[in-house]
């Protein structure tokens, strides 16, 4: 198991709030199935399905937040009022109006709630007490605020902050594209964003496509600054950082995998993997934070 999107958090580090403080904390968020005219449902669930919200390999926390979500359309909603309210025309003489009609269309979802179809879906939570570290796996900053919002509900005066550098990303990304040369330890892969800043929003996209400095130099002469940039760190772990300081597209490269030790369990795969990954995730965070002139502080 890899996380494929990291939305970045900081936390003091060491942390000390520990493993047993945090399970009894998301205790009373515990994610429970949503009821036949609940709509949505949200909460803490167990990572491994056993009962525990928090799960620990080598001091690393691994949570993992369940949404339950019926499928309710309004579409269907209003073809099954529109179908009452012709019963209902037929009925009086005159049509229902404004007022009545959206009175129907509650009515109607009510009645439909409890034969909704559920979606069930999962977002996971890194925290790295050791190094300070809270990783959402989310692909959007919203999603993973909502998350962070949950979070902080349930675990009191929980100092949380977002990740802060000294040098601007888009700055620092469109430096590297026009001198042709990444920071130590990295590599510029062959996807890339560049975006006008003016009116214009003008944009280019290179994927899959080899970036010609001189091509990409003509673009940043017009105006344009690097706002995605898909990079590798030290031939292990291949990403897109992002204007907003996420890493997106995580993908561990075969010298990671060739590395992996022999197990023989469901659990101890998965633990293996959670070791590998947050062990391998905190140097890259390290070493991308280095790379943008070290974090800011307040």
């Amino acid at each position: 198991m890899w996380f494929k999107n990291l939305q970045i958090y900081r936390l003091p580090a060491p942390w000390a709030f520990n493993p047993e403080q945090m399970e009894e904390a998301l205790q009373s968020q515990a994610f429970t199935p949503a009821s036949s005219n609940e709509l949505l449902r949200q909460g803490w669930d167990s990572p491994r399905g056993n009962g525990k919200l928090v799960h620990v390999v080598n001091k690393q926390m691994l949570m993992m937040l369940g949404t339950e979500k019926k499928l309710l359309p309004s579409s269907v909603i209003n073809q099954v009022a529109k179908a009452k309210a012709a019963e209902l025309e037929e009925q009086q003489g005159f049509p229902p109006g404004k007022k009545a009609m959206k009175e129907l269309k509650e009515r109607v979802a009510d009645e439909l709630l409890p034969r909704a179809f559920s979606i069930r879906s999962n977002v996971w939570v890194w925290i790295d007490p050791v190094n300070g570290w809270l990783v959402v796996d989310a692909a959007s900053p919203s999603k993973a605020d909502d998350v962070i919002k949950l979070l902080l509900k349930a675990v009191d005066r929980m100092p949380l902050e977002s990740l802060r550098v000294q040098r601007s990303p888009v700055a620092v990304m469109t430096g590297w594209l026009e001198s042709d040369e990444a920071p130590y330890g990295f590599t510029i892969d062959q996807d890339t964003e560049l975006r006008a800043t003016g009116e214009s929003r003008a944009a280019v996209r290179y994927v899959k496509h080899t970036l010609e400095p001189d091509d990409i130099r003509r673009h940043i002469a017009a105006g344009k600054q690097c706002t995605r940039l898909a990079m590798t760190w030290n031939d292990r772990i291949s990403f897109v950082l992002t204007e907003s300081l996420a890493i997106k597209g995580v993908k561990p490269l075969d010298v990671i995998k060739e590395g992996e030790a022999v197990t023989y369990s469901d659990d101890e795969r998965f633990d293996n993997d959670i070791t590998l990954m947050t062990g391998e995730l905190a140097k890259l965070l390290a070493d991308v934070v280095e790379a943008l002139g070290g974090e800011a502080k307040a």
